[in-house]
């Protein structure tokens, strides 16, 4: 027969382990809850080549996106410790035009980025333009784009092509998220747009 202190070591012992896993399991579960508790990220992403729909010609234009959120991040000299709408990443600009022959491109980067569900407004400023091209470096443009999902196509639209003008049809400076709505449907590629909530200060939190 098993004597009692042999069977108080055995009941101790599963004790200890029933211990153990519960704890183990509990510190999961508040990791879990921890990682679920995450705040979600802006972001665009994706190619696509789109036409326009007041323009019809052969050429072939084409933006590329992969955009994310950095809210707080970007602090301005004199001013906000940041702003909610701030990101990082890059826009490429593609355009074929055929009466020459030539595609031009630029590429810029992503300073903001504000989303609700299923569309986007960003703005990058251009650091690289192919030569030939348009008088872009330095200089911020805009783009919207709206995830159409499977029910309706993407679009995008852009801040330039007499979208900026001013009273007198002069181009004016274009500001942080700034463009207008996307208005020219793809017609080969897609975009993505993940929506994220603007979030609050992480000082006033």
């Amino acid at each position: 027969m098993i004597s009692s202190r042999r069977k108080a070591a055995a009941v101790l012992a599963a004790l200890a382990v029933t211990v153990t896993l519960a704890g183990a399991s509990t510190a999961s579960a508040h990791a879990d809850h921890h990682e679920a508790r995450k705040p979600a990220v802006a972001s665009v992403t994706g190619s696509a080549t789109f036409e326009l729909p007041y323009w019809k010609d052969k050429d072939v234009r084409s933006f590329s996106f992969d955009a994310h959120g950095t809210p707080y991040t970007h602090a301005l000299p004199n001013g906000p410790q940041g702003m909610p709408f701030d990101a990082e990443g890059t826009v490429k600009v593609s355009h074929y035009v055929a009466g020459q022959n030539v595609t031009y491109t630029a590429e810029g980067r992503v300073d903001c980025l504000v989303t609700s569900p299923h569309t986007a407004t960003l703005t990058a400023v251009i650091t690289k333009v192919s030569p030939g091209g348009p008088d872009w470096v330095g200089k911020r443009m805009g783009f919207s784009v709206q995830d159409g999902g499977k029910g309706e196509p993407d679009r995008v639209g852009f801040s330039w092509n007499g979208l900026n003008l001013d009273d007198k049809g002069q181009d004016v400076p274009v500001g942080t998220c700034m463009a207008p709505a996307p208005y020219a449907p793809v017609v080969k590629g897609g975009y993505t747009v993940k929506h994220a909530e603007l979030p609050s200060p992480p000082w006033k939190k």
